[in-house]
């Protein structure tokens, strides 16, 4: 018999009739922090800058996997937060990348757009309909009937509204051009001191006055390898993208530290018998993308105020509720927005791919095979998406539509493979696996492509940030902390869906609703 059960089973028999002590309660308050970017390896490397009461103290004290796997191909803040949080796939989630194409619209649009709401504080329509599933806090809400307190924050949209769920009291994040706490009417509380927050000491409010600068002397920046900083970095935040480069700065943790905590002290969690849930996002990237070699201070410094912020978190929490009585857990969303370097100085591999190019040279190359039409419809994410109805009603086989355009487009430099929608769906599983579960049949494009590592995806539209393309496995921790937790490191790798049901099973909840992996046993 396992010998995690055993013990279990034999209490069972033994003691049918036996209440749960307090300590086999549920936790009164939880608390997931969710890092954009977060790497295990920057941490090992700067924990002898970080103090004692954030990082290094979560180490020390708490249950840590040292190696998380999210099990899919091209992980991103959205798909990676929906993944955390409703422990499946995007196959099963449909929140498949940051933004999804529109077919009748032929555009791309948010992954979370929803005409039907309007925005507090933002021109953004919102709402977490597009989740195909539910998430933990769903389940925590209804399995207390709604009594359980769900309020979310992040800097970004889709990383509050997603952590929040559907069920959610609330969600907040900054605005890009307002520079407000905002939120969509989906969610129907909007708490006061949130309002007052905005009125009275809203980002907007001090923007112009904020300095990036270093909290130490240049000499403590030891923690990237072969990066000597030798002067002090000072960013300020203007223009029109002036919130948007400052949501990518550490300066913007604060702000959600700050929300956070009046959620902490003003929104009575954990001060019933009904476990509440706190979610938080915080950024952890690097200053707008830049190299890490260029800008490793700017990295470091983001690390370091993190941990400041985790200590400052962890203090609110033991002060307002008790760390004895709250589950905490942090972990990373699993991927890097990877810095560009020039390659091309060095010799090594590298080019440009550009996909609005490519599917123009693809629908001249199938006007050339077929006729004078717009056959296909566009691109998002890798994918480029074919009219299908228009296809048929030519008359055409929409299999050797997809086969022909994925033999011109493997012949185009750059690419490395392409798949069409059938090879995903019926090839191979133990090939196509890491594909297929980040494909959706009513969501995914009709082919997909693979760019080759080295090169840089440009989209020539001075809005979307170039891509550079690595397949790095990205170093990914997961730490649990307070109620329950025994000290102890994790070597063997899990899997990130596993993370959904061992938080439902220290909820005494049932599973999210696609949720099909076992809890981690460490973890009661």
């Amino acid at each position: 018999m396992n010998k995690f059960f055993a013990p279990i089973v034999f209490a069972l028999v033994a003691f049918p009739a036996k209440a749960q002590t307090a300590s086999e309660e549920a936790p009164r308050l939880v608390v997931g922090i969710t890092i954009d970017q977060l790497r295990s390896d920057y941490l090992a490397r700067m924990s002898h800058i970080f103090g004692e009461k954030g990082f290094n103290r979560l180490a020390n004290e708490g249950t840590v996997y040292e190696q998380v796997s999210f099990g899919y191909v091209g992980a991103d803040r959205s798909s990676s937060t929906a993944t955390i949080y409703t422990g499946a796939y995007p196959s099963w989630h449909g929140i498949i990348s940051d933004n999804r194409f529109i077919r009748g619209e032929r555009l791309v649009k948010p992954v979370l757009y929803d005409s039907e709401q309007l925005g507090n504080f933002t021109a953004s329509t919102l709402s977490p309909e597009a989740i195909a599933v539910s998430t933990v806090p769903d389940e925590l809400k209804s399995a207390t009937l709604g009594k359980a307190r769900v309020y979310s924050v992040a800097p970004e949209a889709d990383m509050a509204i997603i952590a929040a769920g559907h069920a959610a009291n609330a969600a907040f994040w900054l605005d890009d051009s307002t520079g407000k706490w905002a939120t969509t009417t989906y969610y129907r509380d909007i708490p006061q001191y949130i309002n007052d927050l905005n009125i009275k000491d809203g980002v907007d409010t001090r923007i112009d006055t904020m300095v990036w600068t270093p909290l130490y002397e240049a000499k403590k920046y030891t923690g990237i390898p072969y990066d000597t900083p030798e002067f002090l970095f000072g960013y300020r935040f203007s223009g029109a993208d002036k919130y948007y480069n400052f949501k990518h700065s550490p300066l913007v943790n604060t702000e959600v530290t700050k929300v956070a905590k009046k959620f902490i002290e003003n929104g009575f969690l954990g001060k019933d018998t009904f476990p509440d849930y706190l979610c938080v996002g915080y950024y952890g990237g690097n200053y707008q993308g830049h190299s890490v070699q260029d800008y490793g201070a700017e990295l470091q410094d983001t690390y370091i105020r993190l941990d400041a912020e985790i200590a400052s978190l962890l203090e609110s929490i033991d002060k307002n509720v008790g760390l004895q009585n709250t589950l905490i857990y942090i972990v990373s969303t699993g991927y890097t927005e990877v810095e560009g370097r020039p390659h091309g100085l060095y010799g090594i591999p590298t080019g440009e791919f550009y996909p609005r190019r490519a599917t123009a040279l693809l629908n001249y190359y199938l006007m050339a095979l077929y006729s004078h039409e717009q056959w296909v419809l566009g691109y998002n994410a890798g994918e480029i998406f074919l009219d299908k109805e228009l296809i048929e009603k030519n008359g055409h086989d929409f299999d050797e539509f997809m086969l022909k355009s994925a033999e011109f487009l493997s012949q185009m430099q750059g690419v490395q493979d392409v798949m069409t929608a059938r090879q995903i769906m019926h090839g191979d599983l133990s090939c196509v696996a890491p594909v297929r579960r980040k494909y959706s049949r009513k969501l995914s494009g009709d082919l997909v492509l693979t760019i080759q590592p080295g090169w840089e995806i440009n989209y020539e539209d001075n809005i979307t940030p170039n891509k550079y393309v690595h397949y790095n496995a990205v170093p990914a921790t997961l730490i649990f902390f307070g109620k329950n937790i025994t000290p102890q490191h994790v070597s063997r790798e899990i899997n990130v869906t596993q993370i959904a049901p061992t938080l439902s099973g220290a909820l005494r909840i049932r599973a999210p609703s696609a949720s099909a992996s076992l809890a981690l046993p460490e973890i009661k």
